[in-house]
């Protein structure tokens, strides 16, 4: 009942919240299945949603530039912190180990979370429901992607492709961490530049932060824009 509070929703099929809280190491409880379907449905959900919004909110952006808020709006980081705003750790489902070692605030595990929510949200109440769940808690950050999200893999393509470079190359080079919480460690490379590293908490936020690394190093990324 607290959570369904801060969900502003009341779900009619109490297994499917619990099914959406479930880390896979709980599975191990009788009849009771992980998040994992839940957070593919909300995944597409969260997509279709997205786009529909975006579609509405700006009406002379082409097809580009509204792929490329969709992706701000989509990613883990804005999951993750759609979550935090709920408290969704508090209520996460996993092994007493997992909790022990900092499972429930796992932006990756967070992130999952939000979207097996807004999957259950649907299956429970279809997508009126998941609609005024999304406009609760994604439609004010619209508001910041007035100027488009830098995407820092995109502008490295652009600025190799530019130079009369191959395309980036991007290879892992490292991971630490248990399973619940990776860290990765990848490299980009362009042929005929040195590489640049980048760390992150997945393979693709190491990516980027890799291509902004190296578009930094070669005065082609400013912090502030």
């Amino acid at each position: 009942k607290a959570l369904e509070k801060r969900l502003g929703y009341h779900f009619k099929n109490a297994a499917l919240i619990e099914r959406a809280l479930t880390h896979s190491s709980a599975t191990s409880r009788d009849g009771i299945d992980d998040y994992e379907r839940l957070e593919f449905l909300g995944d597409r959900v969260l997509a279709l949603l997205t786009a529909e919004a975006l579609y509405a909110a700006y009406p002379n952006v082409d097809e580009g530039g509204l792929a490329t808020r969709l992706n701000a709006l989509v990613r883990r980081e804005t999951c993750t912190s759609v979550a935090q705003s709920i408290g969704l750790s508090e209520f996460i489902i996993m092994s007493d180990t997992d909790h022990r070692t900092g499972g429930p605030s796992n932006q990756s595990i967070l992130a999952d979370v939000c979207e097996s929510v807004l999957g259950a949200i649907y299956l429970d109440g279809g997508l009126e429901a998941s609609r005024s769940f999304y406009a609760a808690h994604w439609m004010d950050r619209l508001d910041d992607l007035h100027i488009t999200p830098r995407d820092a893999k995109s502008a490295l393509q652009e600025w190799a492709q530019g130079q009369g470079y191959p395309l980036p190359l991007y290879k892992m080079i490292g991971r630490q961490g248990p399973d619940h919480a990776p860290h990765f460690q990848m490299e980009v490379m362009v042929t005929g530049l040195t590489p640049c590293q980048g760390e992150g908490p997945s393979k693709r936020l190491a990516e980027q932060d890799a291509a902004t690394n190296f578009l930094r190093r070669e005065g082609e990324w400013e912090d502030d824009t």
